[in-house]
């Protein structure tokens, strides 16, 4: 069967029902929508503050994205099932998926095979409107500037460093210039605006990071939504007093949502900002009220852990206060072997000197996790039916010359069965890591060479380059925001800003071609190469296979 197919057969049970039978929350602070999701109430996750004991933190993270596909989100899930199959209280944590990639390449993120979490077609399409209240918010304060000019800038905004664009959550690139005003003075001032698909906003970010109401207000509230004609006097969203009516259209995004795994084991599944644009976590909530809840708590950061897990480790840890015991780095055969020249057509065929190739890729993100971390990794081989013994037995050999276990895994076919012997050895890994987790740099560090110490101890560059305007912004922006961590905006296919650059490249040159401050949020983007805010779609989208009948039966997702 598809993955529609399997989710649309899972004996699901009433998520109100489930979830105190699971961890005892009182009916009175869950808000059904439906029968499946729920949102937890903020006032419940107050309760746990004062617990003292938390569970540990896994992070799921991959080899650099191809073609092929890896698996992270479904690994997370049957890693998640395969946990609670061995009697350990475990909650998974996830993005929301944004209907940009749902309609558009990629497809869902709900996971795979025997390994998703439930209802797949409401977690991808919709889901509990998180994602439109974030728009809304965002293009409510958008409205408010141009209102505040038409009716006489009492701030001063200079309209020509207006730094807030539109949003919208689809795949749309006939919007990333635009100009709007047009029709006469009654339209406001004829300008040049755009539009970021939604994942890339500064609110999904603030969303993500914030504690509480009252934290996410006033990160609401630090926006810079512009700058005064001298250059360099910010304007905020709260000079506009945008910020209170922004945090009211947030009130329940801000609460996460439960749902289950197709075992019926409780997931969290809470914001979704981009990976390759933004920092590519689940909501701070959603992972903190997992660890007061849980033994032990499985969470992804999106694509490759170049970019998820390097935002992961030095933005949300940082921000949150969080430490990781253990990644899992997702793998498959067949993609391996595509980092190692063999194209889609033939990634079936045995080939062990195309995989040896391709392991650069797998060996880097091991180096950058272990040395650069100071964090223990399991290797997670997500199995193919195509894979050969031969060509298992090489990668395992590999793997363990490094000093890592590589466990062949079988959740996508058998769901939390499958990923047993996963999950024993990442619990074992776990139960006996002492800690010694790092950040990659010091925040002290300029925000030149903070860029510069991602791109050549991640990436493998020898350094970056930026013009001489983006240079200047970097520094305007080092005397009152240096002390900010980085946040990589780069394409998620390479190492490098070359997305057909294979495998683990090295020597490159990074070009830092663009830098926004989200001050809201609390970092700082660095725009890799030609990297976009807003994507579009391919010339065959997915969306052209997504279909409902009369009986409301949704098929086509993936």
């Amino acid at each position: 069967m598809s993955d529609i197919e399997i989710a649309q057969n899972a004996k699901m049970k009433p998520i109100v029902n489930l979830v105190k039978e699971s961890y005892g929350i009182p009916f009175e602070h869950l808000d059904p929508y439906g029968h499946y999701k729920a949102k937890l109430s903020l006032e419940y996750v107050d309760t746990l503050s004062h617990q003292v004991e938390e569970g540990k933190l896994i992070l799921v993270s991959a080899i650099s994205p191809t073609p092929a596909g890896e698996g992270k989100t479904t690994t997370t899930v049957g890693l998640g099932d395969a946990m609670n199959r061995l009697g350990k209280k475990t909650i998974i944590c996830l993005r929301e998926p944004s209907l940009g990639p749902c309609f558009g390449l990629k497809g869902g993120a709900a996971g795979g095979g025997y390994s998703q979490v439930v209802p797949m077609e409401d977690i991808n399409l919709h889901f509990t409107g998180d994602f439109h209240a974030i728009a809304v918010a965002h293009n409510l304060l958008a409205a408010m500037i141009d209102n505040h000019i038409h009716h006489g800038n009492a701030l001063g905004i200079d309209s020509r460093r207006i730094k807030w664009k539109r949003v919208v959550d689809m795949n749309d690139r006939a919007l990333r210039e635009i100009t709007i005003g047009h029709g006469g003075s009654s339209n406001g001032y004829l300008r040049e605006d755009g539009f970021d698909i939604v994942v890339a906003s500064e609110v999904m970010a603030i969303l993500c990071l914030a504690v509480n109401r009252a934290d996410l207000k006033e990160r609401l509230g630090r926006i810079i939504i512009a700058y005064k004609s001298d250059k360099s006097t910010p304007i905020y969203a709260s000079d506009l007093k945008a910020h209170g009516a922004m945090a009211a259209v947030l009130k329940d995004a801000i609460k996460p949502n439960l749902v289950q795994t197709l075992e019926n084991n409780i997931a969290i599944v809470h914001g979704g900002p981009f990976a390759n644009i933004a920092h590519g976590c689940n909501s701070v909530i959603a992972t903190k009220t997992a660890l007061k809840l849980a033994d032990y708590v499985v969470t992804e950061a999106g694509f490759g852990a170049d970019l998820g897990a390097e935002k992961f480790l030095n933005i949300k840890c940082r921000s949150a206060k969080l430490a990781p015991s253990a990644v899992v780095l997702v793998a498959t055969i067949r993609a391996l072997k595509f980092h190692g020249g063999i194209e889609l057509d033939h990634l079936n065929q045995e080939n062990l000197g195309a995989l040896e190739a391709g392991f650069a890729n797998l060996e880097r993100h091991i180096s950058n996790i272990k040395i650069h971390y100071g964090l223990p990794a399991v290797v997670c081989v997500n199995h193919f039916t195509f894979d050969s013994d031969a060509e298992t037995a090489l990668l395992q050999e590999k793997c363990e010359s490094l000093g890592v276990k590589c466990i062949v895994s079988k959740h996508w076919a058998e769901g939390g069965k499958g990923a047993e012997a996963l999950a024993q050895e990442v619990l074992d890994v776990v139960d006996n890591y002492s800690e010694g987790f790092n950040y990659l740099y010091d925040n002290a560090l300029p925000l030149w060479d903070k860029i510069k110490t991602v791109a050549t101890k991640i990436y493998g560059a020898e350094g970056i380059t930026a013009s001489a305007s983006i240079r200047n912004e970097i520094e305007r922006l080092q005397q009152h925001y240096g002390e900010l961590p980085i946040c990589m905006a780069k394409t998620q296919m390479s190492f490098s800003t070359d997305a057909s650059l294979r495998g683990a490249p090295e020597g490159h040159t990074v070009e830092i071609s663009g830098i926004k401050l989200e001050n809201g949020a609390g970092f700082i983007v660095a725009i890799a190469g030609n990297m976009m805010t807003m994507p579009g779609l391919p010339k065959v989208p997915t969306a052209e296979y997504i279909d409902i009948d009369n009986d409301g039966v949704i098929t086509g997702l993936f």
